[in-house]
Order: C-alpha cells, then structure tokens, then sequence
C-alpha cells in the first residue's frame, strides 16, 4: 500500500520562446537555457516521470500504475485508463509567445495520433506589465475566411487578446485557438497528450534559419468555428476553502488559500489527488509522513490516502483529481 506524500524529478524543455524563470523564480536545477516547461508529472512515451522521494524513489510513474494500480489513482480511474496515467502536469514560463495553436479532441486523436485529445487549463502564476493570452477568435469567422487569412498572413489581426494577472484561470477546450504570450509564468493541467497544431508562429526560424512547421490541414479539422469561446473562469477564493476552478470530465481543479492548517477528507474519494504549489509554501501530512512543498512544486497524493493535512503561514494551491 502506498502511504506517502510522492514527489518527482522535473523534466526540463527547452524552448525556442522560454526564459530563466523556471530556475531563477521556481528554483529548478539546470543549466539549460531558454527553459519554456518543466514536466511535473509524465507518463508521456519517453518523458516519465521519476520517484525522487521515499521509499518508491527511483521508480517510474509507470511502475507505480502497474504495481498499485487501483490503490493509486483510484477503482473507476484504474478501470478507464489502466496503466496510463490521465493527466500532464506543467509548469511553463514563456519568455517571448508561443504559437498560435490548436488542439484535436479525443476523437481525432484517437483516429489519427492514437492518443488522447488535449483539454488543458492555466493558472497564471505571474505576469509581467502588459503580458497577454490569446484565446479564440475576435469575431466569428467562417472556416473559408480562415484559410484567406492564413495565406495573406494575417491571421494575428482576427485573434482574441486577453490580458492577465496573477491568479487568473483559463480553461481551453480542444478546438479553441491559443496561444500563451510573452512575459507569463503558469501552472499547466492538461490530458496526457503532446499534440500541437501549429497555426502561426509570429515568422520565427529555428537555430538553423527554417521556418518551424505549421500544420494547417490538421488545424482546420480540430478548430470549432461554431462555439463563442469563454475561456476565463471567475472563482471564489475563500481561505481554507475549496473552491472550484474548473470541473470537466477529465479533472476537477480547486484553488484552496491555506491559511494555518486545512484538513482534507478524502475518505469518499475514488481519485489520486495532485497539490500544485503556486504561492508561499506548505506541509503535506498523510499521517506519519509529511513532505514540504514549496513554490513551483508539486505533490502526489495516493487514492489510498483518507485524510490529507496542509500546514502553512500562508499559501496558495491546486488540488487537482479526476
């Protein structure tokens, strides 16, 4: 049985548009430069995630599913994905913006990548003066107006803008264009998938002078031109509270102001339940064990554990379970 609070090895990414802040506000260890994600948890194909704490450390994610199994993500859980863990959680500091992009739904997915689709939320951890989002479209638009806009280069002219400040949320169905702009440090929760079509990439060339590949059949497939995008979500944000975010079918994101101590009650739940630091630090207790968390950390709960105790001066987090 698993009883402990798990911790795993970031996966640091660089990127053409990332930055310093991963290392220099979240404190990872690298000496890359331009590091634009940090993989906190994988079970992506050639990115899973290490144990790096206890006595499961050095095990992988994807041998914890397959000798825990039920008892670590829970019955229904374990019954839908089997040894694939469902979620990809990120951190990401986009130094200068990414593309413009989109993603497919499951079934697309399915039929062509023979993966899952790619539903994600963000929580902005911190932005500078200025910083902007791009989600949907500034106007609606017909798909044969899309395709004029893309060939004249222009289709940044169309785009929806939004700006940002700490603490905001956006939760980004497959279909909607996105991108994060320049200057945002944000927490990632999305399906376990890597599929990206790139729609438009502000013209930029790769180390060696090429423009990087747009991927517009694909895009105009998985794009809903039909749907108003609303995409921030307002929440409450009561200390010592759950208070929900997002909630879908692939996971349920609450925002709990930990003030002192918080007890969870999870003796009902059918989940694995993830912690997000994403201000101050804390203590998570699971009985005798505890492991401190700290800002641009995140914690493994197993489905197993009844009762969860956070400790902190004062802290900001995301519970995440599914």
């Amino acid at each position: 049985m698993i009883n402990y609070p798990i911790k795993f090895h970031p996966i640091l990414k660089e990127k053409i548009w990332g930055g310093t802040k991963l290392v220099t506000k979240l404190h990872k260890k690298s000496t890359l430069k331009n590091i634009g994600e940090s993989w906190e948890l994988s079970d992506v194909e050639d990115n899973i995630s290490v144990v790096s704490n206890g006595i499961l450390k050095g095990k992988t994610l994807r041998e914890l599913l397959e000798t825990y199994k039920n008892e670590l993500i829970g019955v229904n859980n374990y019954s839908r994905f089997g040894n694939n863990f469902p979620l990809l959680i990120k951190f990401i500091d986009a130094k200068e913006d990414l593309s413009v992009q989109v993603h497919p739904n499951d079934e697309i997915a399915k039929k062509l990548h023979n993966s899952f689709g790619k539903t994600e939320m963000w929580y902005i951890m911190q932005a500078d003066a200025g910083s902007k989002l791009i989600v949907g479209f500034s106007k609606e638009i017909t798909p044969d107006q899309y395709l004029n806009y893309v060939s004249e280069n222009k289709i940044a002219s169309i785009l929806n803008y939004e700006n940002v400040k700490a603490g905001d949320a956006f939760f980004i169905e497959p279909g909607t264009v996105h991108t994060i702009g320049a200057g945002i440090l944000l927490a990632e929760i999305q399906q376990t998938s890597d599929i990206t079509y790139r729609i438009f990439d502000w013209d930029r060339v790769d180390d060696k002078g090429n423009p990087r590949e747009l991927h517009t059949d694909l895009a105009m497939e998985a794009i809903n031109f039909k749907d108003k995008i609303r995409a921030k979500h307002q929440y409450s944000t009561y200390i010592n509270s759950l208070n929900t975010i997002v909630k879908c079918e692939y996971f349920i994101t609450n925002f709990i102001h930990v003030v002192g101590e918080k007890e969870l009650d999870y003796v009902e739940s059918d989940s694995f339940v993830i912690f997000m630091c994403v201000q101050g630090n804390a203590t998570i207790i699971m009985g005798e064990f505890f492991e401190n968390l700290n800002f641009g950390e995140i914690v493994l709960i197993p489905a197993t554990a009844e009762k969860v105790v956070i400790a902190s001066k004062n802290c900001k987090l995301l519970e995440v379970t599914v």
